[in-house]
């Protein structure tokens, strides 16, 4: 089973959607899902308006699940709420994630699409440093995933929960890119 990408387009709206409406998205996201609310939320990064980036996780071809992709220091806000609670480094990009249909949850198709996407960042992005995502302390079932994929818990603190009902608990997750080899070679 290959998970591959590629970037969510208007044509991926109703999918989209459809997960969104979901109750195990719907208690994480928390976002409106009416065809018209993902138009405006999800249409810029879509037709390259803003500087996110929206993709479609692919499972043997199928539709698994959204990654959304940022790097911190082109969401000034988001940057600033994580500072208190966390150094934010130069060139740190960030994730945010979910897989679309109840019966793939809990199989460990999460935690393998947070690995392929950081294995992308690195080769995408070669300024990127590290990969921070901050998760709900509640979301049990998120940061274990970011643990087995690879992250580490850096810190916890208050930050604003994508849901109203949930305490603004969060832990932030971090990875760093990996250093390149600097073995030389030729020499014996």
């Amino acid at each position: 089973m290959t998970i591959t990408w590629r970037q969510l387009d208007e044509s991926d709206f109703v999918l989209l959607r459809g997960w969104l409406e979901q109750p195990h998205v719907a208690r994480w996201w928390n976002h409106e899902s009416t065809i018209e609310a993902v138009r405006r939320d999800f249409g810029p990064a879509a037709r390259g308006e803003e500087p996110s980036e929206d993709f479609l996780a692919l499972l043997d071809d199928r539709p698994l699940g959204l990654v959304q992709r940022c790097h911190l220091a082109d969401y000034p806000a988001y940057r600033d709420e994580l500072a208190p609670v966390v150094d934010v480094p130069t060139g740190a990009m960030s994730l945010d994630y979910l897989i679309g249909e109840p019966g793939r949850t809990g199989r460990g198709l999460g935690t393998r699409m947070i690995a392929s996407m950081i294995a992308r960042t690195w080769s995408d992005h070669p300024a990127a440093t590290c990969v921070m995502v901050p998760v709900v302390a509640a979301n049990r079932a998120s940061w274990r995933a970011l643990e087995k994929a690879g992250l580490r818990r850096v810190g916890q603190g208050p930050l604003a929960p994508d849901n109203p009902v949930d305490d603004p608990l969060h832990y932030v997750y971090r990875l760093d890119r990996p250093l390149r080899s600097t073995r030389c070679r030729g020499l014996r």
